[in-house]
């Protein structure tokens, strides 16, 4: 009941202030003093807070309902999307099978029509055939000396009789009339004698004699498919003329052509070089090949017939078939061949046996520990600065292989070429980065001296210069020769795979190899700093009396340094001159560091290691290194503590470039005065 009296008061037009009044009026003591009852507050209280409880009730049922709703809502707009989905999709099939079925018509359509095509050509000769079979019965009846046939027994035919009787006698006439007037250039007497023969038996043969006798003559030249084009422009000009039917001529004249003269050419060329000359067997092959393409190509522009690509691919497949079905085992066979030798003249050109690379061995074992560590593991192998790296047998190994991309492209069928040029990709990186530059990075570090040996020649930069352009060159080759044939297959992803396994595994090796060379350079001024600084260039016996601007061994270091950066320059390209110069650098830092801290300074002595400092921090600005330079900086700065007064030591470490340092960086510079203790510097430190 009190759900009903709530919807009443909630009628429409709502009005919060008057619903709050009809509920007040509706209570018992709920209204004003001057009614039927006395007003109760409590029992308008009372009423109020019951009434709020039914409203809160009556709002969860409500929003529970409103919830069902829209997960109803929600549920139904799901499956309708569903259902959507699914119209969707079966207006797709439908719309496949429709263009299925527009193609299949398309198809059907085609072959209708090629059908009709081989119907007339089938016709015609049928036509013919039973016109020399009627020709040969008449002529039998004549033989016997009965004549049977109506037509020369019926007065009323007379006419055709006499022309049956007459092209009974006069056919091989007209043959050898044909051939004379054909010698002569009598194009209208040819002509008409070819109409004449048209219906009969003999119109073949006057074909195959105008087939014959136009060719007689006509291969003069060198040049058999220049002069088979030109004959071919002049026979196509002619049958037009000649015959009723040119397309039929032409066809039969083009396919004398490749079955005979071609076909001979092929046989003669390759057939004398393919046991001998294996070389010279693919050349004439591709070249053959690519001129009877050509020359299909433009012979494709006469009037053949409805299905003249077809019938041109037949012809050159009937000659070419047997040769290509052996050609990519050739290819390689022979690359693998001229490869193996390109490589072998080379290292007998430098009398140099190659080394078993991972044969297992001991001495094996130590070279690659050597290589990857600093271990002393005994010397290295000395090659006199030879890289073994050669731009010439590059240059031939890429030569070859475009050339047997070139060939593959060519002679291959479509449905093999990706695969063919990929089995050619894997010899070029068996023989061009595996047996030559890899070998050679392997060698390369073999002969990286250890960090301590003195006046090592550090050739190795010389290895990765040379490797960087060889692989350049690599790299173009990839793009130009490769992609265009893989592109669009899936051999694609497995060239992309076995490029970037070749790329990492020489990466690793030259990594390991310009680690090892910088340790070289690291260790060659180790050397010079030990052998030319003295400590007294630090502690001067005269503090007053010193006129060098900086030390010997700081300007020897700096010289060899200089030469260094350039010649990291001129061996890396891209970043990796970047990335090598700030390694360089920071090593270069960390070995100063540490020697500037061997020493006790005194006044002038640490004037001196400031100017050896700016020395080198001259000398690091070769390296065009942001960080190095700043590493340097610092290092300057730092040496200012070794001569600074002592009551401005606080001062200094507060400034901009020291102010970050590790306090105990600092006090160890302090501690490398000789007044460190005499003037109690520490507490300026506590």
């Amino acid at each position: 009941m009190a759900n009903v009296t709530t919807a009443q008061l909630f009628e429409e037009p709502f009005d919060a202030d008057e619903y709050i009044e009809r509920l007040a009026w509706r209570t018992p003591g709920g209204g004003s003093k001057g009614g039927a009852e006395a007003f109760d507050p409590k029992k308008l209280l009372e009423e109020f807070v019951n009434h709020i409880e039914e409203l809160k009730q009556l709002d969860e049922k409500i929003q529970r309902k409103v919830e069902k709703l829209e997960q109803q809502c929600h549920r139904e707009a799901k499956e309708f999307a569903h259902k959507v989905q699914d119209l969707q999709r079966s207006n797709q099939v439908a719309f496949q099978h429709f263009q299925e079925l527009d193609e299949h018509i398309s198809y059907v359509a085609t072959k209708v029509c090629h059908l009709g095509d081989q119907l007339e050509g089938v016709n015609t000769p049928r036509q013919r055939a039973v016109e020399a079979q009627r020709l040969m019965t008449y002529f039998n009846e004549f033989l016997d000396g009965e004549l049977r046939s109506d037509v020369f027994n019926n007065p009323d035919k007379i006419k055709e009789a006499a022309d049956i009787i007459q092209k009974l006698h006069l056919i091989r006439q007209l043959i050898q009339e044909f051939t004379a007037a054909q010698r002569r250039g009598e194009i209208g007497r040819m002509r008409e004698v070819a109409a004449v023969l048209l219906h009969f038996k003999g119109y073949a043969h006057c074909v195959d004699v105008y087939i014959k006798q136009c060719q007689e003559g006509a291969y003069m030249r060198n040049d058999v498919f220049e002069d088979i084009a030109i004959l071919c422009q002049r026979v196509n000009k002619q049958v037009g003329e000649v015959f009723c039917s040119p397309e039929t001529v032409m066809a039969k004249l083009i396919q004398s052509i490749f079955e005979n003269k071609i076909q001979a050419h092929v046989k003669e060329r390759l057939d004398e070089t393919r046991n001998s000359d294996v070389e010279q067997y693919l050349k004439n092959l591709y070249d053959l090949y690519t001129r009877t393409t050509v020359l299909a190509a433009k012979l494709s522009d006469f009037n053949l017939g409805s299905d003249k690509h077809t019938f041109l691919s037949k012809l050159i497949k009937n000659i070419f078939s047997c040769y290509l079905e052996s050609y990519i085992d050739m290819e390689r066979q022979y690359l693998q061949n001229r490869s193996g030798m390109i490589l072998q003249r080379y290292y007998d050109s430098k009398n140099h046996q190659k080394r078993p690379v991972g044969t297992g061995s001991i001495q094996e074992l130590k070279e690659r520990i050597r290589q990857r560590t600093n271990l002393p593991l005994g010397p290295s192998i000395d090659t006199h600065g030879e890289t073994f790296l050669s731009q010439e047998v590059v240059v031939n190994l890429l030569q070859e292989t475009r050339h047997a991309f070139e060939r593959c492209n060519k002679l291959s069928d479509p449905a093999d070429l990706p695969k063919n040029a990929f089995s050619i990709f894997l010899l070029l990186v068996e023989y061009l980065c595996v047996d030559h530059i890899d070998y050679a990075l392997e060698i390369g570090l073999s002969a990286i001296p250890s960090a301590d040996a003195k006046n090592a020649n550090l050739y190795f930069l010389d290895v990765v210069q040379q490797a960087n352009t060889i692989f350049h060159l690599f790299d173009k080759q990839f793009n130009d020769h490769l992609m265009p044939l893989i592109s669009s297959s899936p051999k694609l992803t497995e060239c992309l795979h076995k490029k970037k396994e070749v790329i990492e595994q020489m990466e690793v090796k030259l990594d390991t190899g310009i680690d090892r060379t910088l340790n070289c350079m690291i260790g060659q001024m180790k050397h010079i700093l030990a052998t030319e600084q003295k400590k007294t260039d630090f502690k001067p016996e005269d503090e007053n009396n010193v006129m060098i601007q900086y030390t010997t061994a700081c300007s020897k270091v700096c010289a060899y340094v200089s030469k260094q950066v350039e010649r990291v320059r001129r061996s890396m390209d891209g970043k990796n001159v970047d990335t090598v110069l700030t390694e360089l650098g920071v090593r270069f830092h960390r070995l100063i560091h540490e020697h500037l801290q061997q020493f006790s300074y005194s006044s002038m002595g640490g004037m001196l290691a400031i100017c050896d400092v700016a020395e080198y921090r001259r000398s690091a600005k070769d390296f065009r290194v942001p960080l190095v330079l700043q590493l340097f900086d610092t290092l300057h700065a730092l040496c200012n503590l070794l001569v600074v007064a002592p009551d401005n030591l606080k001062q200094v470490c507060s400034g901009e470039q020291l102010t970050n340092l590790d306090r105990n960086l600092l006090h160890a510079f302090v501690q490398l005065r000789v007044d460190y203790r005499s003037a109690r510097l520490g507490r300026h430190f506590s």
